[in-house]
């Protein structure tokens, strides 16, 4: 198994594993397919190296403005040219292809994407309860407080689940 580029072609079968591993958070094809169309490097699919058509897992992440997660299922129109920090979007891989470390290579692959464009930390939404597997990677969850700033983040989990929390890391 590893971890390749993402290609158009590759979206039907994003959307597919998309729809199985977050049933309760769906997300419309243009959502990946804009988001490789903006960030191509951010994208990465698994594939079996017995069958490279078949796709077992996904990455998608880009450059954001500092603790600004994009909303759910809405697309992003550009990289906003002053982003300052790297957004994890999403690592998902097909239950039967999971505990096999398959997705420290790709972490580790989307982290030198970020460490490589200068960004001084990655942030993500962690949902159904991940933060342990968030953690080993070096995330912790951002403590907030009450500034305007915090309150629209807090708008914005509130979209990806009563069990969202965002999290960010030192690059």
């Amino acid at each position: 198994m590893s971890w390749r580029n993402m290609l158009p072609e590759d979206i039907p079968s994003v959307l597919s594993i998309a729809n199985k591993v977050h049933p309760d958070l769906p997300e419309d094809a243009s959502i990946f397919a804009e988001r490789l169309d903006l960030f191509p490097e951010g994208c990465l699919v698994l594939v079996s190296p017995n069958s490279p058509e078949q796709i077992c897992g996904y990455a998608i992440s880009h450059p954001i403005l500092k603790h600004q997660p994009p909303a759910l299922n809405s697309l992003l129109g550009e990289i906003p040219p002053q982003a300052d920090q790297y957004y994890i979007h999403d690592v998902a891989v097909l239950p039967s292809f999971r505990d096999r470390g398959l997705a420290r290579g790709c972490v580790d692959r989307l982290l030198a994407v970020a460490t490589g464009y200068g960004f001084p930390d990655t942030c993500l939404v962690s949902v159904y309860g991940a933060a342990r597997f968030w953690a080993r990677f070096g995330f912790a969850v951002k403590s907030g407080d009450k500034k305007k700033e915090d309150e629209r983040l807090r708008e914005k989990l509130r979209g990806y689940g009563g069990d969202a929390e965002f999290m960010e890391r030192q690059n």
